[in-house]
């Protein structure tokens, strides 16, 4: 089973305009509203292959309901910790000429909240996979991934983490199956500034150095590339196309790669998938979907 650990989940609340002017009332021309964050990104495509996954993470109040609501309409399954206090997060996104994101703070989190989250996870056995996306909520120990791989770390359990800075640095020696950094992420980690290809590959290797068993680094419109822990360097150009939206693009690409590694066992096939699934996900207007890309969802 793969599980999906969504720390600060909300509601994407999109609004689409036309010549946003500061000021002024505006009425839009289109509204959409989907749950968002990037373990839940990560379930919602693993879902449209047909992957079986469990959403988790902590929930509150009404916008809460509704996320898990959404959640199970799009065939996922979730086993959420619901906090006492505050509200989940509805973040407005607004589509003109550029993107304008407003993200809100979240629920408190309680002591018993993160008794109850560990667990959860403590029930995890060999051969399952645990997603670890994103920063950790202010109200949570900055140590906590650490805490969560050495506490998997004798169970089999393959651990995805898609992290930045110091959080992801942190887990490195506890042997992750897979991270996901992408360019500006590798510069931040090492205060470099990287221009070429080959100095991608460099850092990713330290990356390996460290503990890391396979790096997969976005790079955007350059493409990706891959390193496997058997030492095989994949690279691959990025797919052509219009750029619609960049929200839930890595996620997809990291959907892609569990997907086509689930079903092929295939280091390389997976890879390949995974671009196919990001850049699907940056020419849609959300997350890519079967109904969409049925060539991808096969």
């Amino acid at each position: 089973m793969i599980y999906t650990v969504t720390w600060n989940p909300a509601l994407d609340y999109i609004l689409h305009v036309d010549n946003l002017t500061k000021g002024k009332i505006q009425r839009t021309k289109k509204e959409e509203l989907y749950p968002g964050g990037k373990g839940i990104n990560v379930s919602l495509v693993l879902s449209e292959f047909g992957i079986d996954n469990i959403a988790i993470g902590f929930l509150a109040g009404f916008t809460g309901r509704e996320i898990e609501r959404l959640l199970k309409e799009k065939g996922c399954e979730t086993k959420f910790i619901y906090t006492k206090d505050g509200m989940s997060r509805i973040n407005v996104k607004i589509r003109d000429s550029e993107e304008t994101d407003i993200n809100t703070s979240g629920p408190v989190i309680a002591k018993e909240n993160i008794d109850e989250m560990m667990n959860t996870l403590s029930n995890l056995k060999e051969g399952d996979f645990l997603v670890l996306a994103g920063s950790i909520p202010a109200t949570l120990s900055s140590n906590t991934y650490e805490v969560i791989l050495e506490s998997l770390a004798l169970k089999g359990v393959k651990t995805v983490v898609d992290a930045e800075g110091e959080l992801l640095r942190k887990v490195l020696p506890y042997h992750p199956f897979l991270i996901k950094p992408n360019e500006e992420e590798l510069n931040g980690l090492f205060s470099v500034n990287i221009t070429k290809r080959e100095e991608v590959i460099y850092y990713a290797e330290k990356l390996q150095e460290l503990g890391a068993r396979n790096v997969l680094v976005s790079l955007g419109a350059k493409g990706a590339i891959f390193l496997t822990e058997q030492k095989e360097i994949y690279q691959i150009e990025a797919v052509k196309g219009e750029v619609r939206n960049t929200v839930g693009a890595g996620d997809s690409m990291l959907a892609g790669f569990l997907a086509g590694y689930i079903k092929t066992g295939n280091y390389q096939k997976a890879f390949e998938l995974s671009v196919q699934t990001g850049s699907a996900s940056a020419f849609s207007d959300w997350l890519p979907t079967k109904e969409l890309y049925p060539q991808i969802f096969i």
